[in-house]
């Protein structure tokens, strides 16, 4: 199962980053506007927002929906070939495609918790970088036309459906598992200073998940040193993944504040030195706060926060990542159609206000504390 699941991740993240990195850049070469790429990017988060609402009221995903979600998202992955000089083929092509992945991560996710256990989940889920940065690494070699992207989407997404389905399938050798029935007891009006906060962190991401390679080749970076630049920045992700867990022996809202802060102070890095080669290497080091240590606290603060913990990280996944996702690709979208070079301005003030949602939220928590003894 360890085999099967590392493949599964490093074949997802291959796919994510094709995604990411090289489809926004070709799009542009088929006449697409920053608009219009900011719209497209943001169908896969909208649909990453709804898909745990439905969850929530009462959708079951069992094993034959499953398969039927692997198979929408290699015939996505398949209609690009055909749709992708048409805005509203391509935008319906990459809605289902969103729906796909947005159904296969969870799902496989429960099964390599259940299976490897939270010390072994992190080595398995480094696979998953490493084919984010091989796919980068590999692909600006042979890039000399946009099919060939085409093509590395399509492979990379049947391999990602072949290993997600026999995983399944071999979960459905075992035992079924037990279902435990718990109150939703989150509220996302009480809390929303840590919701916001958390929402507007990946919001802040917008102009880096969607423009950067586009925002950097338009500064004189070539497109190769900009993968250089994709890359290192998921290498500094891999070591974080290695050795957070000194950090996440911290206060674990401390580390969210911090995390938030260096953001902020990562983007405006990129606004202010956007030619400076060392400048963005440095401010792509800081991915490793920004992602793999925020992604970290923000999961351990919320499951010991909530009792409900599996629908605290569906929230998580679906509000943060999927809302925070998808307004953030509209939003840079028109900042870069409109005013190209304040991007990632726009995205430091985010990011800071991230911080700011959190503080308020870590002082609110503080009073709450305080009461039962002053009583």
């Amino acid at each position: 199962m360890n085999i099967l699941l590392s493949s599964f991740y490093f074949f997802y993240f291959s796919v994510v980053g094709v995604y990411v990195i090289f489809i926004p850049e070709i799009l542009t070469t088929y006449g697409y506007s920053a608009e219009q790429v900011g719209i497209i990017f943001a169908a896969g988060p909208l649909v990453r927002f709804i898909l745990p609402m439905l969850f929530i009221r009462g959708l079951k995903l069992e094993r034959k929906a499953f398969n039927i979600s692997l198979l929408i998202m290699v015939l996505s992955a398949l209609s690009f070939y055909t749709f992708v000089e048409n805005f509203y083929q391509l935008l319906a092509s990459n809605i289902f495609l969103g729906i796909g992945l947005g159904v296969t991560l969870p799902y496989i996710e429960v099964i390599a918790l259940e299976k490897l256990g939270r010390e072994n989940y992190g080595k398995i889920r480094l696979f998953g970088s490493l084919g984010f940065v091989l796919v980068a690494l590999v692909l600006v070699k042979f890039l000399t036309s946009p099919v060939i992207a085409l093509d590395f989407l399509l492979s990379l997404t049947f391999a990602t459906a072949i290993f997600a389905f026999i995983i399944v399938h071999e979960l459905y050798k075992s035992k079924k598992q037990k279902k435990e029935v718990l109150k939703n007891d989150i509220n996302l009006f009480k809390d929303w200073r840590l919701w916001l906060g958390l929402t507007l962190m990946q919001l802040s991401f917008g102009a880096f998940y969607n423009f950067f390679t586009i925002y950097a080749t338009d500064n004189g970076i070539s497109l190769q040193t900009t993968i250089y630049l994709w890359s290192f920045g998921v290498v500094a992700e891999i070591v974080m993944f290695q050795y957070q867990a000194r950090f996440l022996r911290s206060k674990l809202l401390f580390v969210i504040q911090i995390a938030t802060l260096l953001t902020a102070f990562r983007w405006f890095l990129v606004f202010v030195y956007p030619q400076n080669i060392l400048v963005l290497y440095f401010s792509q080091s800081l991915h490793a706060f920004s992602f793999a240590l925020f992604h970290s606290a923000a999961i351990a603060y919320l499951h010991q926060l909530y009792k409900h913990k599996a629908l605290a990280q569906q929230f998580f996944s679906g509000i943060t990542y999927g809302l925070g996702g998808f307004l953030g690709a509209l939003l840079s979208g028109v900042i870069y159609e409109q005013y190209p070079e304040y991007l990632f301005l726009s995205s430091t003030f985010i990011a800071f206000m991230s911080f700011v949602c959190i503080v308020l939220w870590k002082k609110k928590v503080s009073l709450e504390a305080k009461m039962p003894q002053e009583v």
